[in-house]
């Protein structure tokens, strides 16, 4: 009889060094077959490691594209252990009925503190006296363009999870925030929406980016926005490196347009820690960079470690999707008999077809869950029988595109 697979046989494929509470938290649940890299992989060398994968999870560096998905023939699952998911071909994955899980939110304090911090030194003019110091002992003991926060404007472009965790702090800090966002949403403590980027840009003496990647914000600070921002107004960048463009930001930082920048992410990054950074940003005194580490504390890691692993043992273990990125989402409460998962194409009939194969398998039905999301649809059935179930069968049922058997 076809039945699930036993935990100690489903392969779990981790890579970058994920935190070691994730293999934690697979191990106490019964999955002991467990591939552990703490470097990236690319090449042919990804593509046999993902050969015989169920599950593969990782961060940010590996990219899973359309050929790497197309040879990992076994694949159920990817855990995205970061907030993005641009590493991994989306569609593609959906396709092969594959849903893909994340953190967006287990780092959201670690970017914050970094945004609040970064705020401080430029408006003291830290990057300047530091780089003086470092580069010919020059003692820059002076107040000139050095600032307290209190009291000052906050802009957010971006009103998410982030971008609330920051005005939260600054508001602590007695500066007036204020945000634009596309999405209308409800403020927390005092902070204030405005209607468009411009204004928020004429306002402010710090602006914050915390956006995603897609179309829309492509160069959205870009020259024309950069020449609205408040003269002597510093920038800060955690989201994506490609929202601002960055030889608009070198030219009004070598004008002092900008008083000064803080730049988290970057358009094309060091693929390794062997490689180093391109950009026209080094060496500039008022410019605070970092490599990406927004969320890269112990704490931030070890929650997203926790929270995608989980994520993952909720799909294998009863097929919960809730919280995927990619997927149709269905919140499942808990099984003891037998339930079927079934991924197929989003086409009229699905489910009548199923259950007509169900009957004249001679099962009964004790509960059903459908949820489609775009191409796909996605139904689960818990099945109250003893007999056999044929897989094959299933899998033989036109539009089907996966299908596995919980026991």
């Amino acid at each position: 009889m076809k039945q699930s697979l036993n935990k100690n046989k489903i392969n779990i494929l981790l890579l970058e060094g994920v935190h070691e509470k994730a293999v934690d938290m697979f191990k106490n649940n019964g999955y002991s077959s467990i591939k552990y890299y703490k470097k990236a992989l690319e090449g042919q060398e990804l593509l046999d490691a993902v050969s015989e994968a169920h599950v593969i999870g990782l961060r940010s560096r590996s990219q899973l594209n359309a050929e790497v998905l197309a040879a990992a023939p076994k694949l159920f699952a990817i855990g995205c252990f970061c907030i993005g998911t641009n590493q991994v071909d989306m569609d593609t994955a959906r396709e092969f009925g594959i849903p893909v899980f994340n953190a967006p939110f287990s780092n959201t304090r670690s970017v914050a503190e970094l945004v609040i911090a970064e705020m401080i030194m430029l408006m003291r003019g830290i990057p300047q006296k530091n780089m003086a110091l470092h580069l010919t002992g020059e003692w820059l003991k002076n107040a000139e363009n050095s600032h307290e926060v209190r009291g000052k404007t906050l802009g957010i472009i971006g009103y998410g999870h982030i971008g609330m965790q920051v005005s939260t702090i600054a508001e602590s800090l007695g500066m007036n925030v204020i945000y634009y966002d596309v999405v209308n949403k409800l403020c927390l403590g005092n902070t204030n929406k405005v209607d468009n980027l411009k204004e928020l840009l004429k306002e402010s003496d710090v602006v914050t980016l915390h956006v995603p990647a897609n179309d829309t914000t492509v160069n959205l600070l870009n020259k024309k926005a950069i020449s609205q921002m408040k003269q002597g107004a510093h920038l800060i960048n955690a989201s994506r490196g490609n929202v601002v463009d960055i030889d608009a930001l070198v030219t009004a930082l070598k004008a002092n347009k900008i008083g000064g920048a803080a730049i988290d992410v970057y358009p094309i990054e060091p693929k390794s820690k062997n490689d180093t950074l391109q950009s026209e940003l080094r060496n500039l005194p008022n410019v605070i960079l970092t490599p990406h580490i927004g969320g890269s504390t112990i704490e931030a890691q070890e929650n997203i470690g926790l929270e995608v692993a989980d994520k993952i043992i909720k799909y294998s273990d009863n097929g919960s999707t809730i919280s995927a990125v990619n997927f149709a989402e269905v919140s499942l409460p808990h099984h003891t008999g037998r339930r079927i998962l079934h991924i197929h194409k989003n086409t009229p009939g699905m489910l009548t077809s199923l259950n007509e194969l169900f009957s004249g398998m001679g099962l009964n039905i004790s509960a059903q869950y459908l949820q489609t999301y775009q191409n796909i649809g996605y139904v689960v059935t818990d099945i109250e029988t003893t007999q056999d179930i044929s897989l094959e069968e299933i899998n033989n049922l036109e539009g089907t595109i996966k299908t596995r058997i919980l026991f």
